[in-house]
């Protein structure tokens, strides 16, 4: 267990049913925690919570997972809601946004997957483009496509080359957060990886390494959290 680094990953927060209850749930697709495991770390879920206890739950773990989920308010990248723009998840904006802000103050290794590599752009000051086509296969069903990672990158050295990988998402990054550059693409442009050049293990994906087995890019975020906390 002492060698097994701890991972937050934060969590939905919804109405759901299961037995003779509908109560409201934190909630997180058990992919998340497998992949976590299957990388060698420990899960531990981080539902919305105060934003000013972000920093004091960051503190105690050894990476940061921000799981993918509902569109961000637009407002918090100063844009009018689109019409295609879904519900606002406000506890988890607030939450994760102070999450992702503790961890790269901390410079606690820290993974956004698809939602998460969006809020992490928009924490830095970054836009996102409210609704591209082609990234959805059908409602409630995960595609593939190729991404093509930039050689040189963090994201190249995870993965690799082209790789073909899970995907649902209908927005995408627009303009690029203070210090953020693009690590990978799809084939029509899209951005599919950002990071954070010179600052420790910042990492956001678009696709969701949950839905496949490809274990890299959690394998990478596990590894690099076991050195970290071996070290402080």
């Amino acid at each position: 267990m002492a060698d097994r680094p701890l991972i937050g990953v934060s969590t939905y927060l919804e109405t759901a049913r299961w037995g003779v209850w509908e109560l409201e749930a934190a909630l997180l697709p058990a992919g998340y925690p497998r992949l976590v495991q299957a990388a060698g770390g420990v899960a531990a879920m981080l539902p919305p919570d105060e934003p000013a206890y972000a920093a004091g739950v960051v503190a105690r773990l050894d990476g940061v997972v921000i799981a993918g989920g509902p569109d961000v308010d637009p407002s918090r990248y100063g844009a009018e809601r689109d019409a295609r723009c879904g519900p606002e998840a406000r506890a988890r904006d607030s939450w994760e946004l102070a999450l992702i802000e503790a961890a790269l103050a901390s410079g606690t290794p820290l993974l956004g997957i698809c939602r998460g590599m969006q809020l992490l752009n928009v924490a830095l000051g970054g836009t996102l483009v409210q609704h591209i086509d082609g990234h959805v296969e059908a409602v409630g069903v995960f595609g593939r496509h190729v991404v093509r990672p930039v050689p040189g990158s963090l994201c190249a050295g995870v993965v690799g080359g082209e790789v073909s990988v899970p995907t649902y998402h209908h927005q995408a990054v627009g303009r690029l957060g203070a210090g953020l550059v693009a690590s990978a693409f799809a084939e029509d442009g899209t951005v599919e990886a950002v990071e954070l050049c010179g600052a420790g293990w910042a990492l956001g994906v678009q696709w969701h390494p949950e839905m496949g087995t490809d274990l890299r890019v959690m394998k990478s975020l596990t590894t690099t959290a076991t050195s970290t906390s071996t070290s402080t």
